[in-house]
């Protein structure tokens, strides 16, 4: 008995030391944001350890913003394969005869989160080369592979035009966004319309304004949608500006699509004596070409790195996975059920959309690190590390840790929503061993939290430096 009691004893002292409390660079950092602890949660354990080095706040469900992406995107490449593709084909009811297609032609999509404009274009070319002049029927746009829903985009922050507000869609063309290129030139506020519409108009009535930029220069530019239809873009642009890309979406989903495809298509040399409109493929259509998107592999760094939410959101719903339109329940129940698989049940998880744009989503810091770790021993681990923006070098985390000993050794998933600043991901420290981290922030006063996380972070990489 004696000799097991003192087995146990020497196996306390042989591993590592649990910190209940934050390291005094990160306590200091969270004193001065005005942020109590309690408003935080923390996890740092080493992948190869079975247990963390430190753990404070650990069981608290907390809003964890875009940082939820880990789950979404860890989820979709185990579910579906780092090499899974969404398909998106074009299909007819009618043979083309003479160059004429007699029919309709349908455009059928499964939910491919980045089918750009040369997608787009790419796809419609393959027509032309395969004959078809002219299109006597519609231009039908299959969306059924998504169960439909109502979605107000101005419902999350009443910033309705703003890319990252787009409802899921089966056929997303574009991201339904717009891009605009602004810059200053011979003292006048210049923006070009980068983005074709077919019969769409653009005046641009932006002025221009001494002094700097500012991090709120999208928030001095308005856009509106007028009769013709024509876009009027008003508000001012700082002169220190420079050049700089802004991306809006301020037209319906069927609205951006048929002034996208129509020009596409005339600019191909194609005629369309029909309509675009949204409708179903009959069974009887013929298929005629296909586009396959990106592996998911590079969908999900795209996610990633850039924290982009609609494809996110894209993704997520593809989780359902089981032949019907796809759909928020079918999708969390498939998720559940992985999660439950691994033997990862999360009692206070909450999935809204599975991108972090949400107020409802929560998790706890020690249930999202068990997930890194679990993650860790997954065959797709690589796939989701190289998906994650790297301190001081790229994505989200770019311009973060310039100058410490965390650049370039921690792939981390940043997240941002008002009172919510988080991240989570992989780190190293100075002999090379790497640790699951994550911080949660809930608080009114979350923004100032950025060098509490970034304490942590060196905190990190400093432990095991040697002289």
């Amino acid at each position: 008995m004696l000799a097991r009691f003192l087995c146990f004893c020497l196996a306390l002292l042989a591993s590592p030391l649990l910190h209940a409390e934050l390291p005094p660079e990160v306590a200091d950092a969270l004193r001065a944001a005005r942020i109590p602890e309690s408003a935080v949660g923390v996890v740092v354990q080493p992948v190869d350890a079975g247990r963390p080095l430190l753990e404070h706040n650990a069981r608290q469900a907390m809003n964890p913003a875009s940082v939820m992406k880990l789950l979404t995107t860890y989820a979709g490449l185990d579910l579906l394969g780092p090499a899974w593709t969404w398909q998106t084909g074009v299909w007819t009811d009618a043979p083309a005869v003479d160059g004429v297609l007699k029919g309709n032609l349908y455009l059928k999509g499964s939910g491919d989160p980045r089918l750009a404009i040369e997608d787009l274009w790419a796809l419609l070319r393959k027509l032309r080369v395969r004959g078809v002049d002219r299109i006597a029927g519609d231009i039908v746009l299959d969306r059924s592979a998504f169960a439909p829903f109502p979605f107000d985009p101005a419902a999350f922050d009443n910033k309705p035009q703003r890319p990252y507000n787009v409802g899921p869609n089966a056929l997303l063309l574009n991201f339904q966004a717009f891009n605009f290129t602004l810059a200053a030139v011979d003292g006048n506020a210049r923006a070009i319309l980068e983005t074709p519409s077919e019969g769409l108009q653009f005046d641009n009535k932006l002025r221009l304004t001494p002094g700097a930029c500012g991090s709120d220069w999208k928030e001095r530019i308005s856009l509106r949608l007028l009769p013709g239809p024509r876009l009027e873009m008003n508000g001012s642009y700082g002169e220190q500006c420079g050049e700089r890309a802004l991306n809006l979406s301020p037209l319906s989903p069927e609205q951006h699509a048929d002034g996208l495809i129509r020009v596409l298509w005339r600019e191909l040399g194609g005629k369309l004596d029909g309509r675009v409109r949204d409708g179903r493929t009959p069974e009887r259509a013929m298929p005629l070409v296909r586009h396959e998107s990106a592996p998911l592999a590079d969908i999900v760094r795209d996610i990633n790195k850039y924290s982009n939410n609609v494809m996110a959101r894209q993704l997520f719903l593809t989780l359902s996975g089981d032949g019907a339109p796809a759909s928020t329940e079918r999708a969390t129940r498939r998720l559940l059920d992985w999660l439950n698989a691994r033997g990862l049940a999360f009692p206070e998880l909450v999935v809204d959309n599975g991108s972090g744009l949400s107020r409802s989503e929560r998790i706890a810091a020690g249930s999202l690190n068990r997930l890194l770790l679990d993650a860790w021993r997954n065959p797709v681990m690589p796939e989701l590390i190289a998906s994650l923006p790297l301190a001081g070098v790229d994505g989200t985390m770019k311009k973060r840790l310039n100058g410490s000993p965390a650049v370039g050794r921690a792939h981390i998933k940043t997240g941002t929503l008002d009172g919510v600043k988080s991240a989570a991901g992989y780190a190293l420290d100075g002999d090379g061993r790497r640790y699951a981290v994550t911080f949660l922030i809930n608080d009114p006063r979350a923004a100032a939290g950025g060098p509490a996380i970034d304490a942590l972070l060196t905190w990190v990489a400093r432990r095991g430096d040697r002289p």
